[in-house]
This record gives C-alpha cells, sequence and structure tokens, in this order.
C-alpha cells in the first residue's frame, strides 16, 4: 500500500484532474500538467531581497560548506574549536557564529559552518579585511588549506516568516533541507511556506530559513533541530495529519529542481547545540 502522504498528494492530482476532463469543454489534461512547469512572471518591480527578507534587519548570512579529507576530519575540527569561538566572542568583529557541524548522514567528511554578519554587506566586508590582518586566523587558514578537499560557500538572506536562529543548548541533531528552485519561482515559494511554516512551530524544529543571494542562485535552505531521528520521523508524519499541509506541498514541489537532505551533529563549540 503506499505510503499515506504519497496518496493523498495522488488524491489530489486525480481530482484536478477529474475537474478539468469533466467539463463540457475539450479536456484540458495536457494545458493542466504545462502549468505545473510553467509559471506566471511576476508583475511587481522589485528584487526577491526586498519582498522575502526581514525588514528589521540587515543581517546577511555565510554558510560554508568544506569536504574534509577523511584522515583530517578530527584536526579540522580541533582547529576550528580553538579559532572561530575567538572569532564569534570578539566584539571587534560585526559577525556571529551561528552554528557549525559535521555532517553525519548525506555527503561524508563534511563540515558545516553558517555565520551571521550583523549590517550586512558592509559589516562583511569590515569582518575580512580585519582577519587579513589576524595573524591567528592567517596561520588557521594555512593549516585547514592542507586538510581540504574542496569548499564552497554562498551569502544568504532570512525569510521573513522564519524564526531567526538563536542558541540553544542539546543535544539535538540538525538537518539542512537545501532546495535548488525554478529560476523566477522564489516568490511563489515565499508565499506558499508563510503559509506552511505555520504547520511546523507546534515544536521548537524550525531554526532557520534562508535564500541565497551570492553563490548558487534560487536555493533555499530550511535549518530544523530535532532530539534524535525518531523524533524526526514522527514530527514530519504529524504534518500530514494537519489540514493544509498536504496542499501545500503539492504546489511547492513543482517549483524545485533538486533537493538534498543533510543530518548534522554540532561540534563542542557551536551556539546550535
Amino acid at each position: 500500500e503506499l505510503y499515506s502522504p504519497i496518496k493523498k498528494i495522488l488524491g489530489l492530482w486525480e481530482a484536478q484532474s477529474s475537474r478539468l476532463t469533466s467539463s463540457n469543454n475539450r479536456p484540458r489534461e495536457d494545458s493542466w500538467l504545462k502549468s505545473l512547469f510553467v509559471r506566471k512572471v511576476d508583475p511587481r518591480k522589485d528584487a526577491h531581497s526586498n519582498l522575502l527578507a526581514k525588514k528589521e534587519t540587515s543581517s546577511l548570512y555565510k554558510l560554508q560548506f568544506h569536504n574534509v579529507k577523511p584522515e583530517c576530519l578530527e584536526a579540522y575540527n580541533k582547529i576550528c574549536q580553538e579559532v572561530l569561538p575567538k572569532i564569534h566572542e570578539d566584539k571587534h568583529y560585526p559577525c556571529t557564529l551561528v552554528g557549525t557541524w559535521n555532517t553525519w548522514y548525506g555527503e561524508q567528511d563534511q563540515a558545516v559552518h553558517l555565520w551571521r554578519y550583523e549590517g550586512g554587506y558592509p559589516a562583511l566586508t569590515e569582518v575580512m579585511s580585519k582577519l587579513r590582518e589576524n595573524r591567528e586566523f592567517v596561520e588557521f587558514r594555512k593549516a585547514r588549506s592542507n586538510m581540504l578537499l574542496s569548499r564552497k560557500n554562498q551569502l544568504l538572506l532570512e525569510f521573513s516568516f522564519w524564526n531567526e536562529p538563536v542558541p540553544r543548548s542539546g543535544p539535538n541533531i540538525y538537518e539542512l533541507r537545501s532546495y535548488q528552485l525554478r529560476p523566477g519561482t522564489m516568490i511563489e515559494w515565499g508565499n506558499y511556506w508563510a503559509r506552511a511554516i505555520r504547520f511546523r512551530q507546534d515544536g521548537s524544529e524550525a531554526v532557520g530559513g534562508f535564500f541565497s543571494q551570492i553563490g548558487q542562485l534560487y536555493m533555499v535552505h530550511h535549518l530544523w533541530a530535532y532530539k534524535d531521528l525518531q523524533t524526526r520521523e514522527d514530527i514530519r508524519n504529524a504534518a500530514w495529519h494537519k489540514h493544509g499541509w498536504e496542499e501545500l506541498v503539492y504546489y511547492t514541489v513543482p517549483l524545485i529542481q533538486e533537493m538534498e537532505s543533510r543530518i548534522m551533529i554540532p561540534l563542542k563549540t557551536s551556539p546550535l547545540q
């Protein structure tokens, strides 16, 4: 028997198809299927960042992915736990270490770091300039470079309807769900998830939601915290029993080109535990 969420989605598709073919007009199944992949251009003449991001803050986020040589992961974690908290705690740097993790399930031997820059791009520029003069950080980067296979980063803004990430006690596991959207669909995604997030706020699992500005574009990242994998499964299954959740999933799935889930374990010095 089909897993119940899939049955609900298929039921919605069948109901929609039935309405289209029962009309006195020529069957329009083909045009309905095309509508799943062809999006109307939003007529508003404003940037996505102005329409979707929080107005009351000017925070910019940087998400870093470091693929570490397997034999170097322990040494990599050690130097990160020695150096990164010092930057986080130094008031001369207008930035905050939101969280730092190792991937448990997903891409292996990977470190993920999330930074917040209070003040946006000027704060990022100030921090980068000061770090170039920080001898300890320069030595840290040299040592780190010998441990890495590859690295990439993205600059992000946070969605206005999500919680702002704040430190939390543990132990928790974290899930980073990353969505590559179809170009031109970010506003539509934001409109649906502004409603969808209400179904996931009964507990405290919602940590933060972000969309990319620089790096891989049309990327969305949702960060969740759970006690363990079974709790994650129970919470996600419970959402399907709430009226309206399956409809929002039905409308957002066609907006996605690709998606990925990482289960991550925080390092001991991570503010998100």
